[in-house]
């Protein structure tokens, strides 16, 4: 995938883009990441990119011609565009996906009090919001979009499957994990992760994920355990006997009674 980011303040990317999972996928040619400077685009010769709002306001807005000429140097008509905005559609995991089948993408960071709005609708920009709460800058959500989107381009992680095991994708939040000791200042690992038993390893996993899932965020645990029934295009159960069982139990009196005569 190719990415352009266009920013006042590129030297903001550089742990991102050179570190880590980002900056391994980056050196392997998978990702293709550039930083564009907004500012060398200015005609000022202090090279302002903002000025006053019309009609008055507090704060200072970016002005259009030098994130134009930004958008001109990378060639950005017709690719798709998208500027990290707090009035924008909530980053989540339908648009992650949706994302990270592109091979191509802009990323526009605003400052201030925002952008001309000339930009956005001359370079059909989608605007796009990581939370209900206010940032300084376009910047850091920017890093979030790239970040959540580069783990699910083939070949980013080291394992295929962990991105889709994880908390939220697999539909559930991440059961606790483990690692040596086994046992820390007296608190031990939960016995049946060391056991062996790879079935009741699953059957633990999955009770840990609906309780926490259960507790934390109700609304995925209601879409969850409303698939208990389902089967897949061959008309297999997608979850067995134990499993569902599992389920059952956590979900108690709020899926018995659903499940009955099914």
């Amino acid at each position: 995938m190719k990415i352009d980011v266009l920013t006042l303040f590129p030297e903001m990317f550089s742990p991102v883009t050179r570190d880590s999972m980002i900056g391994r996928a980056v050196d392997r040619g998978i990702l293709d990441i550039r930083l564009t400077d907004i500012r060398d685009f200015s005609n000022n010769k202090h090279n302002r990119a903002d000025d006053y709002p019309f009609g008055g306001g507090g704060g200072m807005v970016m002005m259009a011609d030098p994130v134009f000429g930004a958008m001109e140097h990378v060639n950005a008509r017709g690719r798709r565009v998208i500027y990290m905005s707090p009035r924008g559609r909530i980053l989540d995991e339908e648009k992650v996906r949706e994302l990270s089948q592109l091979e191509d993408l802009v990323i526009l960071c605003g400052h201030y009090e925002g952008m001309d709005q000339r930009v956005l609708d001359y370079w059909n920009a989608e605007e796009i919001s990581i939370g209900d709460y206010i940032l300084t800058g376009g910047e850091l959500p920017a890093m979030v979009l790239i970040d959540s989107v580069a783990r699910l381009i083939p070949g980013v992680l080291g394992n295929e499957n962990s991105a889709l095991d994880e908390s939220i994708y697999s539909g559930l939040l991440e059961h606790p994990q483990y690692t040596q000791p086994r046992e820390y200042r007296g608190m031990k690992v939960p016995e049946v992760l060391t056991g062996g038993n790879h079935k009741l390893i699953h059957l633990w996993k999955l009770r840990e994920s609906l309780v926490l899932t259960k507790e934390r965020r109700p609304d995925l645990f209601r879409k969850y355990i409303a698939r208990r029934n389902d089967r897949d295009s061959e008309g297999n159960r997608i979850f067995d006997k134990q499993e569902r069982t599992v389920i059952d139990e956590v979900a108690g009196s709020e899926n018995k009674s659903s499940s009955r005569g099914k």
